[in-house]
């Protein structure tokens, strides 16, 4: 499903419902590199109630929603759900992978309507144990953020879903707080997620900046999702700790050098390092000297090139005897010594 590493774009909703908006987000994440773009699949109907009081209201002060009333957010941030086949379809003609995270079954069956490669449970769904099994049924590739899982709600979900589904679950690491600190991205799970669910496991990166996520690369992630905007002084619900055309490009390309930096474990140098090797230090003739002198350290020298005696031999060579005339700069080899 899935090469390494794959970056995603999500939209979210930094499209301010704005349909050319959405278009021209696409358009500048292919031209950053990405692999996908993805969408979100829900309304507000589908995500909570119609309430107003303050069980629905955002109140915590260091949110980026402060004060504003659950419903009416996610009015405001949904996409349409009229534009997901138009917006998969001009994704699709830029080369991109194209998909969405459903937050309902309803969601689910809108998105197979359409035929969607694969799918995505957001780190808040991922106690929503039906929700998954939803997914699982329809036999698709699944990412998972894992978002502030306990590893028991984590070994649920992943259990629910590999019930049903034999197809490819990638998990996420995250961090559900909008933006993240740097701090808290702990990447040093990934690997512990690798192991312990035997998956490919990828960042889903709310930080700002690109430092989290090619660092993640090291660790093992295979896949990035970074949520994306066009101009983020021009704002938008997810615009804070979301990157901007040439940062996303900034970040395609760092993740895919530190992915190629890593390589294999290998010691004596690469093959383009080998031709460098005759730049090290070796035992050279400091002075012109007849055959039969005894030699003393000032009558050598070690020195670049490598074309000597490796400096290993310095004390072995101290006190024999020149077996032939040498000039200086001559390499100093064993077949001169007697």
């Amino acid at each position: 499903m899935l090469n390494s590493p794959f970056i995603i774009a999500e939209l979210s909703g930094n499209h301010d419902q704005d349909f050319d908006t959405a278009k021209a987000m696409i358009k500048a994440a292919a031209e950053a590199g990405v692999d996908a773009i993805k969408l979100q699949t829900y309304t507000a109907d589908t995500m909570t109630l119609n309430v107003r009081n303050e069980e629905f209201m955002i109140g915590e002060a260091d949110s980026l929603w402060q004060g504003q009333n659950l419903y009416d957010l996610y009015g405001k941030a949904c996409t349409p759900w009229e534009w997901h086949k138009p917006l998969f379809k001009y994704a699709e003609s830029l080369g991109l992978t194209a998909f969405s995270s459903p937050f309902d079954a309803s969601a689910v069956e809108f998105l197979q309507s359409l035929s969607v490669p694969l799918y995505k449970v957001a780190s808040f769904e991922l106690t929503d144990i039906p929700l998954i099994q939803k997914i699982a049924e329809t036999g698709k590739p699944t990412i998972m953020s894992t978002g502030m899982a306990t590893l028991e709600e984590i070994e649920e979900a992943v259990s629910a879903f590999r019930h049903i589904s034999d197809a490819e679950l990638v998990l996420l690491k995250c961090t559900s707080t909008y933006p993240a600190n740097m701090a808290d991205s702990n990447l040093a799970t990934i690997p512990d997620l690798v192991k312990r669910f035997d998956c490919r496991v990828g960042l889903s990166d709310h930080t700002r900046g690109i430092g989290a996520s090619v660092a993640s690369i090291a660790f093992g992630a295979t896949v990035i999702e970074k949520h994306f905007v066009l101009d983020r002084s021009a704002g938008g619900v997810d615009a804070e700790f979301s990157m901007e055309p040439g940062e996303m490009a900034a970040l395609v390309e760092a993740c895919h050098q530190a992915y190629t930096a890593i390589g294999s474990i290998m010691y004596g140098g690469s093959d383009a390092e080998q031709k460098a090797k005759k730049y090290r230090r070796s035992i050279y003739i400091a002075q012109d000297l007849p055959a039969g002198t005894l030699l003393r350290p000032e009558h050598i020298k070690i020195i670049r090139p490598s074309l000597g005696l490796a400096p290993k031999h310095w004390n072995e060579v101290i006190g024999r005897t020149l077996s032939a005339d040498v000039q200086l700069g001559q390499p100093l080899s064993w077949d001169i010594l007697d």
